[in-house]
């Protein structure tokens, strides 16, 4: 066991850079504010997304410019066949006994795929309640997380990374632009349409890397866990998820198309949603309403979706990627008398995205009447900044 937990934390016996230049400095810096609290901060996002580099990084920062001594810094990967048969609290246990460490000694602890324990969340509270620690957590499943959240209730914080925004991807491509060659940022926002924000494949800019991620997902993450035969099916399934992006989606057309009952719709789209994979995005109105209108579908990252669809209507990727920079704002979409408007987020802002074009008629009359403190029209990048939208 010892040397397994070695080989996770080279840091104990020779310090060296984790993972080189990692330009989501602010992802960084907002995991760095939570060092100040006692909660237990869990990661979650889409498989591939950064959360084992986010953490990895942080633990650079601890080491490098908060002076904590690297065998009170603890990673391990919870998926580790190896580790098969030992519990969180076996785990920590060995830790501490080869590092010598008391209990009352403060101890960072980084668990990656955590979910992979059996009753992983009593074990966390365990630890926080008995211990003097510090943990971060990642999953890449969302519904388990939720299903077991009242357990810790009151001692996490859910942080969900989100695909590199633009500026990101500037930062991740190496691509410098100064203010009088600002004519470029266009090319290259089309250009980050089209990959999208999964940063191995904006580095690598490899298809079949894409491709294996969705493919994981379904196969590991959805087929396996819910014991679905027909993977054929699910990945029919996903194509029209990804067509109907930034739509309201009916369930009761999917079932019709695909031959299966509506019930079986909502589950399916319900394992996609708790794998990130697809974002849903409810209609503005009452409860009753929210809970029972059809919602809008957009993609977890534009690079997925382009690969199963072309690149093809830039308006809808760019809504897709305006929902992700509103997504904390917890948006919906407004709906009346036929007309649609894209977002009216939980501070009583309203949103338009139109890229390239302009409102008319109808939907013109709804969006400046619409009782709203404020009202946006994005079009472009320039929108998006007066809007405060870009970083």
């Amino acid at each position: 066991m010892e040397q397994i937990l070695y080989r996770y934390n080279p840091w104990w016996e020779k310090h060296q850079s984790l993972s080189g230049v990692y330009p989501r400095q602010a992802l960084v810096e907002k995991l760095k504010m939570l060092l100040l609290t006692k909660d237990i901060v869990i990661l979650t996002g889409l498989r591939r997304i950064g959360k084992t580099t986010a953490m990895r990084m942080l633990i650079e920062e601890l080491i490098n410019n908060e002076d904590i001594s690297p065998n009170k810094i603890f990673y391990i990967s919870l998926d580790d066949y190896l580790l098969t048969g030992k519990s969180i609290i076996e785990i920590v246990d060995e830790y501490r006994k080869s590092h010598k460490i008391k209990f009352e000694e403060k101890v960072f602890l980084f668990f990656d795929e955590v979910a992979y324990k059996k009753d992983f969340e009593q074990q966390l509270k365990n630890l926080y309640d008995n211990q003097n620690v510090k943990v971060f957590a990642s999953s890449s499943q969302s519904s388990v997380l939720k299903s077991k959240k009242s357990l810790i209730t009151g001692r996490a914080r859910i942080i969900e990374i989100l695909p590199l925004d633009f500026d990101e991807y500037l930062q991740f491509k190496e691509i410098s632009i100064s203010k009088r060659n600002s004519h470029l940022f266009e090319k290259h926002f089309e250009e980050f349409l089209y990959t999208g924000g999964i940063p191995e494949y904006v580095i690598r800019g490899d298809i079949e890397y894409l491709k294996e991620v969705v493919d994981d997902i379904i196969l590991k993450d959805i087929a396996a866990q819910h014991n679905i035969k027909d993977s054929f099916l699910l990945k029919d399934f996903f194509l029209l998820l990804m067509e109907r992006c930034g739509k309201v989606f009916s369930i009761n057309k999917i079932a019709n198309i695909l031959k299966i009952s509506p019930d079986t719709v909502r589950r399916y789209l319900e394992y996609f949603q708790s794998t990130y994979l697809v974002q849903l995005l409810p209609r503005y109105g009452k409860t009753n309403e929210r809970l029972l209108s059809a919602k809008k579908i957009y993609a977890a990252d534009l690079g997925i979706r382009n690969i199963f669809t072309g690149f093809r209507d830039k308006g809808s990727l760019f809504e897709n990627y305006i929902y992700f920079k509103l997504k904390y704002r917890n948006p919906a979409y407004v709906y009346k008398d036929g007309i649609e408007i894209d977002f009216f987020t939980e501070d009583k802002t309203l949103f338009e995205v139109k890229y390239g074009g302009d409102l008319k008629d109808k939907q013109l009359k709804l969006f400046n009447t619409f009782k709203a403190k404020e009202r946006h029209l994005i079009t472009g990048l320039n929108d998006l900044m007066r809007a405060g939208l870009r970083n």
